[in-house]
């Protein structure tokens, strides 16, 4: 059964993130995967200021490059929420992204271990 969404359950906050993505549950183009890095661009430190509350908190975070995984707990909103909202930063050019893979196409262990790690000090 579903929260009333008048009572400050969860709901509330789901619905929010719903409209972070103008209800899209799906990226623009490819979909990145959880550990695509994420750095922010000139452009972006330039449009910080102007940014809503959620995509300003990720324009900070990513002054160091960070992955999609670490950004979401980091937000506190959803994976999907997440890689929606970074695929639009990047369409826009504010943000970088680039993934971390090994010459068979598979993530490197040591990018694993590293998002392995900072998933579980969440």
């Amino acid at each position: 059964m579903s929260e009333d969404p008048t009572s400050g359950g969860a709901a509330p906050r789901f619905v929010r993130q719903f409209a972070l993505t103008q209800g899209r549950a799906r990226s623009h183009g490819e979909d990145l995967a959880l550990d695509t890095l994420v750095k922010i661009t000139p452009v972006g430190e330039r449009a910080l200021p102007r940014e809503m509350a959620e995509r300003a908190a990720i324009l900070r975070y990513v002054s160091s490059p960070m992955s999609i995984a670490e950004i979401s707990a980091r937000v506190g909103v959803h994976l999907g929420i997440a890689r929606v909202i970074v695929s639009d930063l990047a369409a826009a050019g504010l943000v970088a992204v680039s993934e971390a893979v090994t010459g068979d196409g598979r993530p490197d262990l040591p990018t694993l271990e590293r998002l392995l790690n900072d998933l579980q000090a969440y």
